[in-house]
């Protein structure tokens, strides 16, 4: 099984880039792409950045500098990465990482765009969700 479209290419090979941030994927057409970690983590195809239907989707903020600290291969169709801000319940599949690589320059247009209309910076935290407190900001 490629992955979930029987006609996308298979990766050959993956290598984390820790210091610049980018995963590299060599695929079995000879496409290459670097995808940065952001933008992985801007568009983890989890619910929790998703949400559960259309319009439903939490835009992402203060990713810039995330790492991934894990990369779990699932079964022969996915990777599933633990990201340094502890998000680590997006899968994303094969034909996920070649849409991200083919998309790069539309996808990373488009949050520039959902951030201007939310009126928020890319670098700017995280709302704390409701019902966790931190207790560190005391300023």
């Amino acid at each position: 099984m490629a992955g979930l479209d029987k006609n996308t290419p298979t990766p050959q090979d993956i290598t984390v880039h820790s210091q610049s941030r980018v995963l590299q994927v060599s695929f079995s057409d000879g496409s290459d792409f670097r995808i940065p970690f952001e933008l992985m983590r801007v568009y983890s195809p989890s619910a929790e950045v998703q949400g559960h239907g259309p319009g439903q989707e939490v835009l992402q903020t203060g990713k810039r500098e995330v790492g991934i600290l894990a990369l779990e291969a699932v079964g022969n169709y996915a990777v599933q990465p633990t990201f340094s801000d502890g998000h680590d319940s997006g899968i994303f599949s094969w034909d996920y990482l070649y849409f991200l690589g083919v998309k790069q320059d539309e996808l990373w247009a488009d949050y520039q765009e959902r951030l201007l209309k939310a009126g928020v910076d890319r670098d700017a935290a995280m709302p704390e969700k409701p019902g966790s407190a931190c207790g560190s900001h005391s300023h």
